[in-house]
């Protein structure tokens, strides 16, 4: 059975993993034949988001691993526990925990670091040439992972499509119900809320993109 780890960035679409995002990655896994590990880094999230009135919770703290459980079920493991050479591919979902949490870019776009534990794990697949999936705003960090050159997109937005094109990116428009491949890098994203205007259009992408990521797996 093909093994896929997956990197998820807390619980919530404004402040972590995009839930809708993050669940149906985890279905199309399973329902491919597939299995997943999920994983998160254990360090705090850059703020709390009130996901009813879209305010920040000044006077909340979480931690991106123990978010990241509830969407897991309590399966997960810390992403330092991430062992690349025991998994056949990767899959970060979308939301903006990618952006805020496992990166900078939602704050410094072109300018962004991102979180060193999180580069090496993804870089660990890169460079063992296996398969990944970056799904929403989590594209941003494929130039960073992959270098200057590499396919890939966010969809449709000119703005954020400017800045990865300034991170190095080749960055490609893209339909909710596609995905952009690059197949020297073997990477993939989608844009699903980046566009999506429902779960089912959301869906779409990410099928087709779990679907194709596993054809690429040896």
């Amino acid at each position: 059975m093909k093994k896929i780890a997956v990197i998820l960035s807390g619980c919530g679409v404004f402040d972590g993993s995009e839930i809708h995002e993050a669940v149906l990655t985890l279905l199309s896994i399973t329902q491919a034949g597939a299995s997943y590990q999920c994983f998160a880094p254990n360090i705090s999230q850059f703020h709390v988001i009130n996901h009813l009135t879209g305010e920040v919770e000044s006077d909340q703290q979480r931690n991106v691993l123990v978010e990241s459980a509830r969407i897991a079920r309590g399966d997960i493991q810390d992403l330092a526990m991430l062992d690349a050479t025991k998994f056949d591919a990767l899959v970060l979902p979308g939301g903006f925990g990618a952006a805020k949490n496992l990166s900078d870019f939602a704050f410094k776009g072109a300018d962004c670091q991102i979180n060193v534990e999180v580069l090496n794990a993804c870089q660990l697949f890169a460079q063992a040439k296996k398969p990944a999936a970056y799904i929403c705003i989590a594209p941003a960090l494929i130039p960073l992972v992959y270098g200057p050159g590499v396919t890939a997109t966010i969809g449709t937005d000119p703005a954020t499509a400017e800045q990865l094109t300034l991170l190095g990116a080749n960055h490609q428009n893209c339909e909710v119900n596609e995905f952009v491949m690059d197949e020297t890098a073997k990477v993939i994203s989608t844009p699903a809320y980046m566009l999506a205007g429902s779960i089912a259009q959301a869906a779409q992408g990410i099928d087709k993109t779990i679907k194709q990521l596993l054809v690429m797996i040896p």
